[in-house]
């Protein structure tokens, strides 16, 4: 059966140090005049039914965008990375999926949780990823796209609990689609993230 957008809960992960931008809250930097989160939320909502925020400050900047944030809750320590925000998302979803985005990757595409959806379901996987090319033409894994079944909570658990903090160690636990987004119509820029203010103004030039 396909997984509709309704059945799913799109997480966007804002909750990092962004210690490469000096230390600034990424996701509430511009990108063409709009926060990089806010950017994200407006081109992942169509994709999903539903859409929350996993930030761990200015929490009411990110409030005011409408959807529900949620600080990491999870006793893994202060800024712990990713798989704290996949925790936090998979204790608050509502859906029977829920789906992971960077606030960082402004330019991600519009068919990434259909594509992912679609693979999910056709290879009775526990994870969808996608796959993205380098600047070398090699496809490599993007962990924190990530489409998984709500019941994954249990197993997250207990893999954080046991001291893993990487997303691709935790997937690589249970059957993981891997899907790649190197399509000719598909955005060589897609999955570019910016780490740095200047790496985020070259990706602002870039589509001018």
């Amino acid at each position: 059966m396909p997984i509709h957008a309704e059945a799913i809960t799109g997480v966007i992960l804002a909750g990092g140090r962004g210690s490469r931008m000096g230390g600034v809250d990424k996701g509430l930097q511009n990108f063409n005049g709009v926060p990089l989160a806010l950017h994200t939320l407006m081109r992942l909502s169509p994709q999903v039914g539903e859409v929350m925020v996993n930030a761990n400050r200015n929490l009411a900047a990110y409030e005011s965008f409408g959807v529900p944030v949620w600080p990491d809750s999870t006793g893994l320590g202060e800024f712990a990375g990713p798989l704290a925000g996949f925790l936090t998302g998979l204790e608050r979803c509502e859906t029977p999926y829920m789906l992971t985005v960077p606030c960082d990757t402004p330019l991600f595409p519009d068919d990434l949780v259909a594509r992912l959806a679609q693979a999910f379901v056709a290879e009775g996987a526990d994870f969808a990823m996608a796959a993205a090319p380098e600047e070398d033409g090699q496809l490599r894994p993007q962990p924190v796209f990530c489409l998984m079944g709500t019941h994954m909570l249990e197993s997250l658990v207990r893999f954080t609990h046991g001291g893993g903090r990487k997303i691709d160690a935790w997937t690589a636990q249970h059957k993981t689609a891997l899907v790649p987004f190197d399509r000719p119509g598909d955005d060589p820029h897609g999955f570019f993230n910016a780490n740095t203010l200047a790496e985020l103004h070259q990706l602002e030039s870039r589509r001018d």
